[in-house]
C-alpha cells in the first residue's frame, strides 16, 4: 500500500513568527510507522541530518532562523500549531514526520500518551538557534531565514526524496 501523499502547508508572517516566504512545511503522514527512536536517528544519519535529539515540542511558539528541522513522532500524539498563533493545527501521531523550513513557527497545543519526537537538522545546520516568537528576537530573523541553504537530502528518502522536489521547485519559484 502506498503511503499517503505529503501534506504541504504554506505560512506567511504571523505576528512575531516570520515563517518562510519560499518553502512550505511538509508532513509525511505514517511515513515512519513502526519505527522507533533509534530507527529514526539511523535514518537521519544516513540522509545527512544531524544534531539528533529526543524530547517533545515546546508549548510556546518558537522557530529556528538558521536551520530547517525534521520532527518524527515516535510515541503518542499531539496537536501542534504550525505557522504562529493564527496558524494551522496539525495532529502528529507516532509514525508521522514533519519537516519545517527555517522560520516556521511551531507550538505544542496538547499531547497524549507520552508524546515524543526525534528531531534533527540538515548537515551544517545542527548548531541552530531557538527563538521565541517575540519582538526582541525579530531583528535579523528574516535575513537569516533567507540565507539558510536547502538540505542535501530528504531526511526520509535521501537525495531522491519528495522533499527535494517540493523545496527545489519552491526555491526556484522564489
Amino acid at each position: 500500500m502506498q503511503p499517503p501523499a505529503p501534506l504541504v502547508l504554506r505560512f506567511s508572517r504571523d505576528g512575531w513568527v516570520p515563517n518562510n516566504p519560499r518553502l512550505p512545511a511538509v508532513v509525511f503522514p505514517g511515513a515512519l510507522a513502526g519505527a522507533g527512536a533509534a530507527d529514526v536517528a539511523r535514518l537521519y544519519r544516513e540522509n545527512r541530518w544531524g544534531g539528533t535529539w529526543r524530547f517533545t515540542v515546546f508549548d510556546r511558539h518558537h522557530y529556528h532562523s538558521n536551520a530547517h528541522e525534521a520532527l518524527a513522532c515516535v510515541a503518542g500524539a499531539a496537536v501542534i500549531r504550525l505557522g504562529g498563533p493564527g496558524g494551522a493545527d496539525l495532529r502528529l501521531a507516532a509514525g508521522d514526520l514533519a519537516v519545517l523550513p527555517a522560520g516556521t513557527g511551531h507550538c505544542r497545543m496538547q499531547a497524549e500518551d507520552g508524546f515524543s519526537v526525534v528531531g534533527a537538522y540538515p548537515a551544517g545546520q545542527e548548531d541552530c538557534d531557538l527563538l521565541w516568537a517575540t519582538e526582541a528576537n525579530w531583528p535579523g530573523a528574516e535575513a537569516r531565514i533567507a540565507a539558510v541553504a536547502l538540505p542535501e537530502a530528504d531526511p526520509l528518502r535521501g537525495r531522491s526524496g519528495p522533499l527535494m522536489a517540493l523545496w527545489g521547485d519552491a526555491a526556484g519559484a522564489g
